[in-house]
């Protein structure tokens, strides 16, 4: 090892003697090179050391000979203050950092000039001179970049490079010109939300692995019950991987609820099951259905109006031809925001025939679930609180981190009895607090992410006041955007009348178009300038800030 305070990293040969006692002038001439200079620093080494001796390139089929140790340290601060100018990333690896039983200081450093990287990227992402994404077509970055995954490490130095590199390509979603279908925007208070779950780096399955995180999840979906408006916030629910996840949890307890058989005995125990949707709503219905075995030919698509909200007379009668020919409907999923036009499906309605035949009522508010954060704009949920189950995922319209999803189910118990595998190597039974709180046995998944804290701190930072005034201005900006385009030359709406929610949906009538009469091959010749595939073929946007 180097002596104390000398400032630079010393390397020994492989069996531990030689080099290591005697630094000298070259590898002093290697420190300030590689210091000042970044990745030229590994060449200079090459000349000055020989080949011999030279980092090993990654990927290369030879381990590398000689390994980096930092000079001992004379700080009696804990954690370490020395500079970090003096690590080395050039000839410092994964291992070097904790656990290893002097990597304090280098993880320090290394972990600081990451914090940078992403602090720069988050600035970035907010100044408007900035291009929201620098795209490149999939065969441009494969070629420019080495993607590949090699046998030996890379340096720490590399590592960070391919940070830098990863963002630089990346889309800024906090960008203040990025519209997407999904989501946007980057919350400070759920950004460090999510670097604390990353660090704190544990699992939702028990209360003994993460006390204070089931808590919060306990709570944060008591409250979004009582949103809903079922009795004290009564009944269960679960944070999953997103809205068609939770969707397909709601098919497979409404199964259950109806045959409990099912569980043990599979589809082959019940008859033939139909599921009932909008034809605007969601395609994750189909797909629930098919990964159940239920089959996507069992989900009845139920027509709708102009504004792309289910005729509740189109589903009766559903319902009936369904009943008639023998077979047995278990759930109507009703949709509060659709993808496209951001409708609401009348759920007062849809309750009363929900109660009438017997069915579970699911609400997918996936998209529109966030209204209800708002005294101005919940009335358009207005029967949710009937509803069975109901989806709402926060990273939509409340602007939260991907990924988190709800599903809040009103009958407490059902989704344990559901899903629960008894897996007494986990779930024992003689543990010395409320079980009830050990929440794997009722979800599909074993291990399962921490996705509350985000939507729990930003929560506690916002206030519901401040969702609320988050929702009623987006809202507010998605009929401004109206009010200016309705009129405007070159442009049609797809409907009449302001929009319910934050989708704002028009054609874009290129001159060429404009003349001609509303038919079809005009139709079909505007479905390729607004280059969506049909059936949904108008330009949409949806406004989140």
């Amino acid at each position: 090892m180097a002596s104390p305070g000398s400032g630079f990293w010393s390397f020994g040969s492989e069996n531990g003697s030689g080099d290591s006692e005697n630094p000298g002038t070259a590898r002093a001439w290697c420190q300030v090179a590689q210091k000042f200079t970044g990745g030229i620093g590994n060449k200079l080494c090459a000349l000055l050391y020989g080949d011999a001796e030279k980092p090993a390139e990654s990927g290369g089929s030879q381990p590398p000979r000689v390994a980096a140790r930092k000079a001992a340290c004379a700080c009696d601060q804990k954690p370490c203050s020395c500079p970090k100018a003096d690590v080395n990333y050039g000839f410092l690896h994964a291992t070097d950092l904790l656990p290893a039983c002097d990597g304090e200081r280098p993880t320090l450093a290394f972990l600081q000039d990451v914090m940078n990287i992403l602090l720069q990227y988050v600035v970035k992402s907010f100044d408007r001179s900035t291009k929201v994404i620098d795209f490149h077509y999939p065969n441009e970055l494969l070629q420019e970049y080495n993607w590949e995954l090699a046998d030996q490490p890379q340096n720490l130095e590399e590592i960070l490079m391919h940070c830098q590199t990863t963002l630089k390509y990346a889309i800024k979603t906090g960008h203040p010109r990025y519209f997407n279908q999904l989501s946007t925007g980057l919350d400070m208070v759920g950004l460090a939300a999510d670097w604390l779950t990353s660090t704190a780096n544990t699992n939702m399955f028990t209360y003994e692995i993460a006390p204070v995180f089931v808590l919060l999840e306990y709570v944060t979906l008591k409250k979004m019950r009582e949103i809903i408006g079922w009795p004290g916030g009564s009944g269960d629910g679960i944070f999953s991987p997103g809205g068609a996840i939770s969707n397909m949890y709601a098919m497979m307890i409404a199964r259950f609820k109806m045959f409990p058989e099912v569980k043990e005995k599979g589809m082959a125990a019940v008859p033939r099951l139909i599921a009932f949707t909008s034809e605007h709503s969601h395609f994750s219905l189909k797909k629930g259905a098919a990964a159940l075995g239920i089959g996507t030919d069992s989900v009845i698509l139920i027509k709708c109006d102009e504004r792309g909200k289910m005729i509740p007379s189109d589903l009766e009668r559903r319902i009936l031809e369904a009943k008639q020919k023998g077979f047995v409907p278990f759930l109507v999923s009703a949709t509060a925001g659709t993808t496209v036009y951001g409708a609401f499906d009348p759920l007062l309605a849809v309750a009363d025939i929900c109660k009438k035949y017997k069915i579970w009522m699911h609400v997918d508010a996936a998209w529109g679930g966030g209204l209800l954060m708002s005294r101005k704009h919940k009335w358009k949920l207005s029967g949710v609180e009937r509803a069975n189950s109901v989806t709402w995922n926060p990273h939509k319209m409340m602007g939260v981190p991907l990924q988190c999803s709800a599903l809040l189910v009103r009958e407490e118990g059902l989704m344990q009895n559901c899903n629960q595998m008894h897996a007494s190597y986990l779930f024992q039974q003689d543990k010395h607090y409320d079980l009830s709180y050990d929440t794997g046995d009722k979800a599909l998944q074993c291990g399962r992410h921490v996705d509350v804290f985000k939507l729990w701190l930003m929560w506690r930072a916002k206030g519901t006041t401040g969702f609320e005034a988050h929702v009623d201005k987006c809202l507010e900006l998605a009929e401004y955007l109206y009010n200016i385009i309705k009129n405007r030359e070159g442009y049609e709406m797809v409907f009449d009348g302001k929009p319910q929610h934050t989708n704002v949906c028009f054609w874009y009538i290129p001159p060429s178009l404009r003349t001609l009469e509303d038919n079809e091959e005009r139709m079909s010749r505007l479905s390729k300038v607004s280059v969506i595939c049909p059936p949904w073929p108008p330009k949409v946007l949806r406004l989140q800030v």
